[in-house]
């Protein structure tokens, strides 16, 4: 597998991988893209995600809850999300913005593999 410096990724494929590290929900990148992109539709933004996740270097998961040692609770990435299940969730306009109720348990989240971690930066 070759793995390319993120200077070699375009700019919007930086700002999804990114966003992977940070372990971001979706509608964060939407920050992170130059316009017309910040702005586009759900096919656009997809069109930049899907290949990252056929690549191995980015999953798509949802938040779950967490509970941490000293037992405070929290949410963390769950399994990713089966690629065959991506096109439909991914086509949901709602799943790229952030939540009305500031309710983040559930929502999709973006998180680098072991191999998106290994690109250098």
């Amino acid at each position: 597998m070759r793995y390319p410096a993120t200077d070699e990724l375009s700019p919007a494929e930086r700002a999804f991988m990114i966003n992977a590290a940070e372990i971001d929900i979706l509608p964060g990148v939407r920050g992170d893209l130059d316009e017309p992109l910040a702005s586009g539709g759900p096919s656009d933004l997809a069109e930049i995600l899907l290949p990252l996740v056929d690549e191995g270097w980015v999953e798509v998961c949802r938040l779950v809850p967490w509970t941490a040692p000293d037992g405070a609770h929290g949410l963390q990435p769950g399994p990713s999300i089966l690629r065959q299940d991506l096109p439909a969730l991914l086509a949901d306009a709602e799943n790229w913005e952030y939540p009305d109720d500031g309710e983040w348990l559930g929502r999709l989240t973006l998180v680098l593999t072991e191999a998106g971690r290994r690109i250098p930066r």
